[in-house]
């Protein structure tokens, strides 16, 4: 990157990083009322008492998704070619959202108009032709179509995989596992001094997925340790290829949280459940990306590390949003919002889905 571009790109993610939460954000939010919380964010939608709750959910979190994705197109115009298309492929996510939507459309034959209306409405520069794949007659019809674009290897592995087996888990597990590999790949192209701060970033964001991966294939779906292996990512820092081969053998989910390293080994004193390590595990990866945001001196690593940040505070946004609109106490809120811990199994309760939406 130009010297210039590069002064330009870290100035604009410092000014940014100001409207980044901290706890005591979250907190003032919590107990501000719904229209306070529109005219702060310009959530019009919101105010709309026409609508039924669910329908202005759903425009609430469209509304989020293009002002994350607005910031990203920001952020990218002044990087290299490189740089560019590696902070477009972790926002590719978005696309892929839309892509399982039409996927399990096509799988359950839905009506057009249901699957349209629950498509995001994306910017140019990452959406897919959704209203083509739409008119596809099936599933592979539908993937062959994305082969031509920017997600063909991912619509490529996925239409094997589909022909293969025939099975929507497989379908939609290939498709996340193709993703990642995807994000890991990119950092390849990396041999200047981004290389290593990019690795740590990506490397944490790995090591979340391969561990809510692991636990849910092996205890959740009764996977083999083999099976279990083959759907998972290795990262490039605590959780490679090693460990995770140690680790799909243990027997017990206590014993696997115990035989992690550190620093994630305190999650075997914290965790009884998935969802209590989703919630560690998102906090770790939130404290690498604030770590590198504050201290490393490339640019993209600091934009990738913002737009990380920024989409976890946006998603703590809409869980306090739905958990309004869908009337749910105070309490369970404010677990949403990880102001309080879980006290109760409550992985099946309303607050679940309100926290698995926001952290999907």
């Amino acid at each position: 990157m130009r010297p210039a571009a590069h002064a330009y790109l870290n100035t604009r993610v410092s000014v940014m990083a100001t409207r980044l939460f901290d706890p005591d954000t979250i907190g003032r939010l919590s107990q501000m009322p719904l229209p306070e919380l529109a005219e702060r964010f310009g959530l019009a939608p919101l105010l709309d008492e026409h609508q039924s709750a669910k329908s202005r959910g759903r425009a609430i979190e469209q509304t989020l998704i293009q002002l994350l994705l607005a910031e990203l197109q920001v952020l990218v115009r002044p990087m290299n070619a490189m740089e560019r298309s590696l902070v477009l492929a972790w926002g590719r996510k978005y696309a892929l959202f839309n892509l399982k939507t039409l996927i399990r459309g096509k799988l359950y034959d839905l009506d057009q108009q249901v699957i349209r209306d629950s498509l995001f409405d994306l910017q140019s520069f990452i959406r897919l032709p959704d209203e083509e794949m739409l008119r596809a007659e099936n599933v592979l019809e539908l993937l062959r179509q994305l082969e031509a674009g920017p997600l063909r290897l991912i619509a490529r592995q996925a239409r094997e995989i589909y022909e293969q087996r025939r099975e929507p888990f497989a379908l939609e597990a290939a498709i996340d596992q193709r993703y990642y590999l995807g994000l890991a790949r990119q950092l390849t192209q990396f041999h200047d001094a981004s290389r290593h701060p990019l690795q740590q970033l990506i490397g944490a964001e790995l090591d979340r997925m391969a561990l809510l991966w692991l636990l849910r294939f092996r205890f959740s779906y009764q996977l083999s340790p083999s099976e279990t292996f083959y759907q998972l990512i290795p990262s490039m820092r605590l959780m490679h290829r090693e460990r995770l081969l140690a680790l799909v053998n243990i027997e017990t989910f206590a014993a696997v949280l115990a035989a992690l390293p550190p620093p994630l080994d305190t999650l075997s004193v914290d965790c009884r459940t998935v969802i209590d390590v989703q919630r560690h595990m998102g906090r770790y990866v939130a404290r690498e990306a604030t770590a590198l945001l504050r201290h490393s001196a490339s640019g993209v690593t600091r934009a990738l590390a913002y737009l990380m940040r920024r989409e976890s505070d946006l998603f703590l946004l809409f869980a306090l949003i739905q958990g309004r609109l869908l009337n749910l106490s105070t309490e369970v809120v404010d677990i949403a919002l990880e102001i309080t811990e879980p006290t109760c199994p409550w992985s099946g309760s309303r607050a679940g889905t309100v926290v698995a939406r926001k952290l999907k």
